[in-house]
């Protein structure tokens, strides 16, 4: 395919530019029988991609944006216009986060068709909504007074709490689980899932070797990178160990001229660099980290170490998850140690026996 609108940045092609996105609700075709749909989003992160599979007699759907009415209206638009009242035969949701699930209940029970999704996203993502309504646990803010917040963030986080619901529709009862290497067919094509690890607990993306193209989701996006946080459920995790791990594996597993889909931004190509880039930019901001420590800091005293931006109250929440997964890493590491104080706040410093973070290290994965 020639792309008349082919740009280079930082070693990755963009066949569309790096800026665009096709009208909101007005599929673009990519390659055969695969649409891309960009839906605006009301916060930072202001859009999301969206994929339409042609499945013989019906459609597939990967992802289905926010639970909001804006969203509903471009899906009603869409199923009597574009997608010619051919009905949606199945939805895949390559993670539980509410912009990749919020109307996929909708969805299903519109066609009565089946959610597949992995099985811990399908559960967490349930269990999370199951929250909405309820006051933040206790365990939730003793987790954040640990990492330094004021009465006043905490109060803010107990405000909160509970929100996870607010944009995902009913989940279904029931769903058809998809596991790592599994083929699908969609459309007489095979589609094989490649999990991910890290952002979320068991992310998928789906990879079409026949058209060279894989959905990555948010695994792999082409100029940010995903939030891979600690949270209150899982306060011993190391998500970033999981998140490194699973996209070195991807790169091992993946071809490198495929046309990267991914849920935010522009498709690209340069899967390989990009994860690259990715590999080695987490390396550095441990390394930094691990620099930062050579006195005692909490976790909030971290935030210089890792972002180039105030973090203001609305990110705070965050920043914490974040810097918490490089100091899990860390620790899983034997670099630095954590001590508490006498208000029960952790403080984090460098292991005394570690001189130096070694080449052994940053290759670590």
């Amino acid at each position: 395919m020639r792309y008349e609108n082919m740009e280079v940045h930082r070693g990755l092609q963009y066949p569309w530019g790096r800026q665009f996105g096709p009208p909101q609700g007005e599929p673009l075709c990519i390659a055969e029988g695969v649409y891309w749909l960009r839906f605006s989003m009301p916060m930072s992160l202001d859009h999301i991609n969206l994929w339409l599979l042609e499945d013989d007699d019906g459609w597939t759907v990967v992802d289905t944006c926010l639970a909001t009415d804006s969203a509903r209206e471009h899906w009603e638009s869409l199923f009597g216009g574009f997608m010619q009242g051919k009905p949606v035969k199945r939805v895949i949701c390559t993670h539980m986060h509410p912009d990749h699930l919020g109307l996929a209940g909708w969805l299903c029970e519109r066609f009565d068709c089946s959610l597949w999704m992995s099985q811990t996203e399908f559960l967490m993502g349930r269990s999370l909504v199951s929250d909405t309504g309820r006051a933040a646990p206790r365990a939730a803010v003793e987790f954040y007074h640990r990492a330094g917040y004021t009465p006043e963030q905490l109060e803010q986080y107990k405000a909160r709490f509970g929100n996870f619901g607010k944009y995902v529709s009913p989940i279904p009862d029931t769903y058809r689980r998809i596991v790592d290497m599994e083929t699908i067919v969609i459309g007489g094509r095979y589609w094989q899932v490649m999990e991910g690890m890290g952002h979320s607990p068991e992310h998928v993306c789906l990879y079409c070797p026949a058209l060279k193209l894989l959905i990555s989701g948010d695994q792999v996006l082409p100029r940010i990178t995903p939030n891979v946080s600690v949270f209150p459920t899982e306060p011993e995790g190391d998500p970033l160990k999981y998140w490194l791990r699973s996209n070195a594996r991807l790169r091992e597993r993946l071809p490198e001229d495929l046309l990267v889909l991914p849920s935010h931004e522009a498709p690209f190509k340069g899967l390989h660099v990009r994860i690259s880039q990715i590999l080695e930019g987490h390396k550095d901001d441990l390394k930094a980290l691990f620099d930062f420590l050579e006195q005692p800091r909490r976790v909030v005293d971290c935030f210089p170490a890792l972002f180039r931006r105030k973090i203001k109250d609305g990110i705070l929440g965050l920043a914490a998850g974040e810097t918490l997964a490089h100091l899990n890493c860390l620790l899983g590491r034997r670099r630095i140690r954590r001590y508490t104080d006498d208000d029960g706040v952790y403080w984090y410093v460098q292991d005394p026996d570690t001189a130096d973070v070694d080449e052994e290290f940053l290759a670590q994965t």
